[in-house]
């Protein structure tokens, strides 16, 4: 299990969870920040310091966004628009820095300023 990052963080990527994760798990799209479920140690320390309350455990997360469960793991099993590759696990997402690149469902999703 690990933590995931639903819609709320979409064109918002406050990055304090960033700041938090001990273990350097959270990676950083073009519209929205990613949680490697392999290197998540499950801690939690991430989830209370979200200032739009975007992060969940995964059996936790609301059905609305129940499909950011699959979708976060997309962001690094496989190759995106913009990425020719999988991601895979670099071990620590200070070792990639921005990526740039989304999965289809983050990048599909309405800008924030034309809701």
């Amino acid at each position: 299990m690990a933590y995931v990052i639903a819609e709320p963080c979409i064109d918002v990527m406050d990055r304090a969870c960033v700041e938090e994760c001990p273990v350097d798990c959270i990676y950083e799209g073009g519209r929205s920040l990613y949680i490697h479920p392999d290197e998540c140690v499950d801690c939690g320390a991430c989830e209370p310091v979200c200032p739009v309350e975007a992060i969940f455990y995964e059996d936790d997360v609301p059905d609305e966004w129940s499909g950011y469960v699959s979708d976060n793991g997309s962001f690094f099993e496989e190759a995106l628009p913009g990425r020719e590759a999988p991601l895979g696990s670099p071990g620590g997402a200070a070792k990639t820095g921005p990526t740039g690149v989304d999965t289809p469902l983050v990048a599909g999703f309405p800008a924030r300023d034309e809701q």
